[in-house]
């Protein structure tokens, strides 16, 4: 007997085979995504033995100082169908190695080859080339991978990081925390907050005030929130907190960190730090504990980004304080006002 063929236009109706296809395009990709970062590890581990050879050998002593150029031209034409011998990808390699030899060594009984650091192969080559270029130090380095490895940062997004100096600026915000959390949400706590906070992606005049730079946090809330960093959920601004006698506070906005799962009030100001500023967003936070905050909710955290701050003030201020406060400063790009711009060169 022939076997019975249903019409393809029946089976792409039918619900159970749609199923079936769905869950297969969907195993597809995982294997492609795992074959790719397979892919990517194995190139990884090509170029951290490239650089290595390059390095023991001594190749530019042993075979001159265009051994390279030779190189890439030889692996091109034993490889024609592979990307990534380049003569700038060869001498990236060795420079990759070198950066992070001595610390690998460390991590390793002495002797016998040193091996590339496992991590390193869910990192793309790209990614890498940046931050060995960009960086100063290992410590500086392997903070932008781990960023990289947590936060899947696409290239675009380590450059700006990079440009932005954030390792200089990550946990350096001035808190209480460390009274007023419990390990260790008072580490992470220290850890989501930066100083100071850079809105150059802001267009805004001279003499602005806290309106406006609020409204233009508002209207780009996409690049604000990745300015916050990983975890940030937008909530709302002016989010009004009602009392029990019917009283309306209003908070600049709030935002719910998904990580700490607690809500984060924050507080803008487009002038220096004033201790009385720390006050009132205290009592923001504890209204927000009081009216936000559910039973497997962590305490709600302040943060007062403002125009700039003396820590010392700051700290004094923060001395009494039991709710989680972080204070930090921001900087932008100020564009003088065309009208103000005519009369002054008049």
């Amino acid at each position: 007997m022939k076997p019975t063929f249903v019409h393809s236009n029946s089976v792409a109706k039918d619900n159970a085979y749609q199923q079936w296809f769905g869950e297969l395009k969907s195993r597809l990709r995982s294997h492609q995504v795992k074959a790719a970062m397979h892919v990517n590890t194995e190139m990884l581990e090509f170029y951290w033995s490239l650089g290595r050879d390059l390095v023991q050998k001594k190749a530019e002593t042993q075979w001159g100082a265009g051994v390279v150029e030779q190189l890439s031209l030889d692996l091109k034409d034993a490889f024609p169908g592979v990307k990534g011998f380049s003569t700038t990808n060869i001498w990236y390699s060795k420079k990759w190695y070198l950066f992070y030899s001595e610390h690998v060594i460390k991590l390793h009984q002495p002797g016998g080859e040193i091996p590339m650091p496992k991590e390193f192969g869910a990192v793309p080559w790209r990614h890498h080339v940046e931050i060995i270029t960009k960086c100063q130090t290992v410590e500086e380095a392997l903070f932008y991978v781990n960023k990289v490895l947590e936060d899947g940062w696409s290239r675009r997004r380590l450059e700006d990081e990079l440009a932005s100096n954030l390792y200089v600026r990550h946990g350096k915000a001035i808190t209480n925390f460390s009274t007023s959390l419990m390990q260790p949400q008072s580490t992470l706590a220290t850890e989501m907050l930066k100083d100071p906070y850079t809105f150059d992606f802001l267009t805004l005049t001279q003499g602005y005030n806290e309106k406006q730079l609020e409204d233009a946090l508002a209207h780009n809330i996409t690049r604000f929130l990745l300015e916050l960093g990983s975890g940030f959920a937008y909530v709302g601004r002016q989010m009004e907190l009602r009392m029990p006698n019917g009283q309306s506070y209003f908070p600049d906005m709030v935002f719910y960190h998904i990580k700490m799962r607690c809500y984060v009030v924050v507080e803008l100001k487009v002038v220096e730090f004033m201790p009385e500023f720390a006050g009132k967003l205290n009592f923001y936070v504890s209204a927000a504990d009081h009216l936000l905050r559910s039973v497997d909710d962590n305490p709600t955290i302040g943060l007062l980004i403002c125009r700039s701050k003396d820590e010392t003030i700051v700290q004094w201020s923060l001395e009494e304080i039991n709710r989680p406060i972080g204070v930090a400063s921001y900087q932008l790009q100020e564009v003088v006002d065309e009208t103000l711009r005519m009369k002054l060169e008049n």
